[in-house]
Parts: C-alpha cells; sequence; structure tokens
C-alpha cells in the first residue's frame, strides 16, 4: 500500500542521477576510481587507515572474521537484537554465536555486563552492534577484550558519522564494518565498507574481496599489470563503480542528513516525551549519533498489543518497522539457547517510526497524535 508518511524516503536528487550517468558514459563501471575515492573520502572522514568497498556490510562482517582467522568451533559473542546479517557471518566462518542481552529498556545496545558472563575459552571475538546509530559502551568492551585477549568488531552499519567520545564508530575495535543499503543513512541500493587500522587485514580484505588475485581489472586495464597470481581461496564482494559513485554522492550528504535527523529527533521528543505508556530509548544520549531509526518501546505490553498499535497506524497511513526480530529466535537459531529476558521484551514491543531527511515537523505532529490515540488503550 501506498503510505501517507513512509517509514524511510531516499535522499536523492539530481546530484546522483548525474553521478550514475558520468559513470556510465567513462565506460568504467565495475571497480575502478570511483570506489577508489570513496575509499579515500571515507578514510579521511572517519580518522581511518584503511576503507575498503565491498558488496554489502555482510560481505565486511564475513571478511572480518576470515582475516581475524576465526575458526570452527571459536565462539563469537554477539548480540540477538540485530539484524540477522551479524550473526549469519558468524556461522560462514562455522563459529558459534553465543548470543548476549540487551543494556536495559532504555539502552538497546549489547550489555557489557552480559559480555563478560560469557566469556568461555573459547571466545574469540566480540561483535558489537551500534543500534540506531547510538554507540555500545565501547570502553567497558574494550577492557573486556583487552583482558581475555579478545578481538572486537564494529557492526557500524546504522551508524555513519555517530561518535563515542569524540571518536567515530567503526575505528574504536579492530575491524569496522559499514553498510550502504538502500534505507541506510549513505546509500547505494547495495553496498558497504570494511574499515581497519591494521596493515595486514586490509591487504588480506583486498585479496579476498576479488578472488584471491593479486590485481584487479581496473589496474590490468589500465596497463598498471599485465598478469596476476591467486594467493587465497576469495570470494567476489567488489564494490561496482556504479554504485561507489552512488555512494560517493550521497556521502557528501551526510553531515547534513545527520544534523537534519537530530532536529527531527527533537521535535518528536517534544510532542511524545511525555507519553507514560511508552520509553523512548537513548532520549537522553550523550554522544553524536547518526539517528538512523527512530525506535519507541510499549510498556506493560505484549506483541499483540504491539502488532495492534502498528495496525492502527498503518490504517492511518503511516508505515512502521520493528528492529529487529530478535535472531536468537529465528528457527536456525533456536538450538543455540540462551537466556536474553530484555531482548525479548524489546523485540515483542518495539515499534519503529518514521525518520528521513525529508520528513517534516507536520508530519512528526501528525504521527504523533496517531500514536497517542492508538497506545491509548494500553
Amino acid at each position: 500500500m501506498a503510505y501517507k508518511i513512509p517509514l524511510f524516503k531516499l535522499n536523492y536528487d539530481h546530484k546522483e542521477e548525474k553521478a550514475v550517468l558520468k559513470t556510465i558514459r567513462s565506460k568504467w563501471i565495475s571497480t575502478g576510481p570511483k570506489v577508489d575515492l570513496l575509499e579515500k573520502e571515507f578514510t579521511k572522514y572517519l580518522g581511518a587507515k584503511f576503507a575498503i568497498g565491498l558488496t554489502n556490510c555482510t560481505a565486511a562482517l564475513h571478511l572480518a572474521l576470515e582475516v581475524l582467522g576465526i575458526k570452527e568451533e571459536d565462539e563469537i559473542i554477539v548480540p540477538s537484537l540485530t539484524f540477522v546479517a551479524t550473526v549469519n557471518a558468524v556461522r560462514y566462518v562455522k563459529a558459534k554465536p553465543v548470543f548476549a542481552d540487551i543494556t536495559s529498556y532504555d539502552d538497546f545496545s549489547i550489555d557489557p555486563k552480559d559480555i563478560e558472563r560469557k566469556v568461555t575459552r573459547r571466545t574469540k571475538a566480540i561483535i558489537v552492534m551500534h543500534y540506531g546509530g547510538f554507540s555500545c559502551e565501547m570502553q567497558k568492551i574494550m577492557k573486556i577484550a583487552q583482558k581475555h585477549n579478545l578481538f572486537v568488531i564494529e557492526d557500524a552499519a546504522h551508524a555513519p558519522g555517530s561518535e563515542y567520545k569524540n571518536k567515530k564508530l567503526g575505528t574504536i575495535g579492530h575491524i569496522g564494518c559499514f553498510s550502504f543499503f538502500s534505507n541506510k543513512n549513505i546509500t547505494c541500493a547495495e553496498g558497504g565498507m570494511l574499515v581497519t587500522d591494521n596493515d595486514q587485514y586490509a591487504k588480506k580484505v583486498k585479496s579476498l574481496r576479488s578472488h584471491g588475485m593479486t590485481t584487479l581489472s581496473y589496474a590490468r586495464a589500465k596497463g598498471h599489470a599485465t598478469k596476476y597470481d591467486v594467493l587465497d581461496l576469495g570470494f567476489n564482494y567488489r564494490l561496482d563503480d556504479i554504485r561507489g559513485a552512488l555512494a560517493l554522492t550521497n556521502f557528501k550528504k551526510l553531515k547534513s542528513d545527520i544534523k537534519k535527523r537530530e532536529e527531527l529527533k527533537k521535535f518528536y521528543l517534544k510532542q511524545i516525551g511525555g507519553l507514560k505508556n511508552i520509553i523512548i530509548p537513548y532520549r537522553n544520549f550523550a554522544d553524536k549519533s547518526s539517528n538512523y531509526i527512530f525506535p519507541i518501546l510499549l510498556k506493560n505490553s505484549n506483541a499483540q498489543k504491539r502488532d495492534a498499535v502498528r495496525e492502527n497506524l498503518s490504517k492511518k497511513g503511516i508505515e512502521t518497522s520493528v528492529h529487529y526480530p530478535a535472531v536468537h529466535r529465528f528457527s536456525i537459531y533456536k538450538h543455540f539457547k540462551n537466556s536474553l529476558p530484555k531482548t525479548d521484551y524489546v523485540t515483542d514491543n518495539e515499534i519503529t517510526l518514521p525518520l528521513f531527511y525529508s520528513l517534516t515537523l507536520n508530519d512528526i505532529k501528525y504521527v504523533s497524535k496517531s500514536l497517542k490515540g492508538a497506545v491509548s488503550i494500553l
């Protein structure tokens, strides 16, 4: 159905169209100069040493685990309140996901205390996911990692431009992974980026993203190389220049996008901040956030009541979503048993409200008024 107020709208205009057309007319559309420039701009923005363009964030997570040497039966501590790709990547290398609970109903990030409880002699790494663009407690998590000699991978799919204590997310752990999926703050439909300061990890990722080859097609086409070797059993995880041009153009809008989203979030808080039957997580968040989504949590509720509220909003032309169905409940992961009471409550009672660059204050007034009526029955 066509919603009066959708959950998300692309922040695209003629600039993206022009960038794609220019790339097509250049006669080079696979991995090449646009991806190279995107990587350079991303490293400069984040203050990182290396950024490597990939087909998506899932590929980045997979290659992160590959280059860190994660093996079969190694244990990786992961959140369950995340998109399933965060955990699927662990299974790609045949490691075991160990689910940790969230911190609280005000903070949906992975709980450092539960991470500490879940560490065993087989634990090799922690994957954190910066929910909604709000940082995890990275200082505590990095201390745990240092204490137990663990790797830390940041799933920063929601968090380009977000910070923790003035440091960009994705640059605090050993490897950071970003998404350029169609509804992200930076988008090129499908795409991702792996970020690291480690020379060896970067060299390995560059090889693995293109079949383990020693040179890319663009280098050979330009006469910089006439032959190549294959060093590793690699993958086809290259980002093409059409998407590179889109991401590069959209990336230039990130600063204004983040500023606008912060303003919209503040207006939401004025409109619904006083509702007694909802919790608004991260409402007093101190660090800089991309504000990828605007989640709320129903109090004294259950999945049926939450779905009824969403249906009520849908009938008024307002699209909502759920971030996320808990991964540990999916059939494929049910045998990895864990007790995650806070995650279970949130996955049953969270609602994501519309938030995007072109959302208007009147739109928010309408959503807020509709929400007040919908939750009045709780």
